[in-house]
């Protein structure tokens, strides 16, 4: 046998691929890469179980939001303002900023008893006044972190870490959409400026890309450059579009890599959302009664209008919408902050509550408003402000399969630590997740060798929110 023989022969068997396990493996390849050019990542999905609700609006309130101004009324801790707190309530506490030794401060606002269940709210709400029979009000929330980019990234996504998949994202691997022509998960935001812990509160982390937040602007085109420029028509980027498609299903058949179903449903849905996404954001078509029920003014970016976009998202399928609002981080001027906090954001989420349950959509909508964690009892800035205080504070929830008319949990006399009906992050990820049709163990994504999940490996159903 001479070289250019046995060359011939190792190049055939190395490289030519007719070994079993090559043909095996090839066809498993194009088994894969079929099934990703032929599926629709985003189109619906069943659940594990019978859902309570369809659609989630997160109403995120950044900064994190007091509750003894607006929640938790403590009259002892009226009662002891400007003493110090006991020794042994700050034994192993750890605080951001302040002292722990610092005196203690009394609520800012008056409180009065509402709805059939007595809920006691400040009269810095009194459009959430309205509604109070509608909501559960729950005052047991605790976490595990007393800084804002980790609080909000373990509020979305489960996790302090970067990386991790949003709820948004989860909740979209689970369930798809039922609309076809907008983004599966959307993301508004107001206030002073973004949350701390940026996109990856709505990002995909090891999850498909095409999972993630989109986020929408209040103002112009909805998403940027989604209009075509001058000089392309339709059907120029028609054509344009059919032939990428054309070439990333060629390379998706080879690679079968869902980043590139990802690519090409992105393509797609941007050509859609051309025409969608503009009458989505026309709020002139809304009757004048509803543009003053939520305080929305056509063409001006607030909370209010974001409201109204998330109610109109909703009825038309889109699985996840989430509205950032980032004010509420008051280390002093508490009273003058948390006020305007207030009369931007009040009217508007007691609005969507109110429109939603006239359209029929409450029960199938699950509402959630919150921060990252709760403000201490101790004053920060002189007399008035507070730090960051992951032992306690207070959510509520409408719709979708929560109680009505509640209030769930209870904190000590100085509303510092959680007495009764604890409920942790997880536990609310756990509990949302089965509002929407899932065992929170059962829905996970494989990656770096095992099973990821929303709650990882936390969380416990908090059946005393669920009606």
């Amino acid at each position: 046998m001479n070289i250019g023989t046995q060359i011939s022969r190792r190049w055939f068997f190395e490289q030519c691929g007719v070994g079993l396990g090559a043909v095996a493996l090839r066809s498993l390849m194009e088994d894969s890469a079929q099934a990703a050019v032929s599926s629709d990542p985003l189109a619906p999905k069943p659940p594990q179980f019978a859902p309570k609700a369809k659609n989630v609006i997160f109403l995120f309130m950044a900064g994190a939001p007091s509750h003894l101004e607006l929640f938790d009324n403590k009259p002892q801790l009226k009662k002891f303002d400007g003493t110090l707190p006991p020794p042994e309530l700050l034994k192993g506490y750890r605080s951001a900023f302040i002292n722990p030794n610092s005196k203690l401060l009394g609520p800012k606002f008056e409180f009065k008893k509402y709805g059939q269940a007595g809920a006691e709210l400040t009269n810095l709400v009194p459009h959430l006044a309205e509604i109070v029979d509608d909501i559960t009000i729950v005052k047991s929330m605790v976490t595990d972190a007393f800084n804002h980019a980790p609080g909000q990234l373990l509020m979305n996504t489960g996790s302090m870490l970067f990386g991790r998949p949003s709820m948004g994202a989860w909740v979209t691997y689970g369930l798809g959409s039922e609309s076809r022509n907008l983004p599966a998960f959307v993301v508004f935001s107001s206030g002073k400026k973004g949350p701390s812990g940026g996109s990856s509160c709505w990002g995909s982390g090891f999850l498909p890309s095409v999972y993630q937040g989109v986020q929408f602007r209040s103002s112009g085109d909805p998403v940027l450059y989604l209009s075509n420029p001058a000089g392309a028509d339709d059907q120029v980027q028609r054509d344009s579009l059919d032939s990428i498609k054309k070439l990333n299903e060629m390379h998706l058949g080879v690679s079968g890599d869902p980043e590139i179903s990802t690519r090409i449903n992105s393509y797609e849905m941007a050509f859609r959302m051309q025409a969608s996404a503009p009458e989505l954001m026309d709020l002139s078509k809304e009757s004048k009664e509803t543009l003053e029920m939520y305080g929305a003014e056509p063409g001006k970016p607030s909370f209010a209008n974001n409201c109204l976009y998330a109610r109109r998202l909703v009825e038309k399928g889109v699985r996840f919408v989430q509205l950032y609002h980032e004010a509420w981080d008051q280390h002093s001027a508490l009273v003058k902050d948390i006020t305007k906090n207030c009369q931007d954001t009040d009217r508007a989420a007691a609005a969507l509550i109110k429109d939603l349950k006239q359209r029929g959509l409450l029960d199938s909508t699950l509402v959630v408003w919150g921060g990252e964690f709760g403000r201490t009892p101790m004053v920060q800035g002189g007399d008035d402000g507070r730090d960051h205080h992951p032992n306690a504070f207070t959510m509520w929830m409408a719709g979708g399969g929560i109680k009505r008319g509640a209030v769930i949990g209870e904190t000590d006399d100085l509303g510092f630590n959680v007495v009764k009906d604890k409920v942790h992050v997880h536990d609310l990820h756990a509990t949302m997740l089965h509002l929407l049709g899932f065992d929170h163990t059962k829905l996970t994504f494989k990656f770096q060798g095992r099973p990821f999940r929303l709650t990882d490996v936390h969380g416990e159903l908090a059946k005393q929110l669920i009606a």
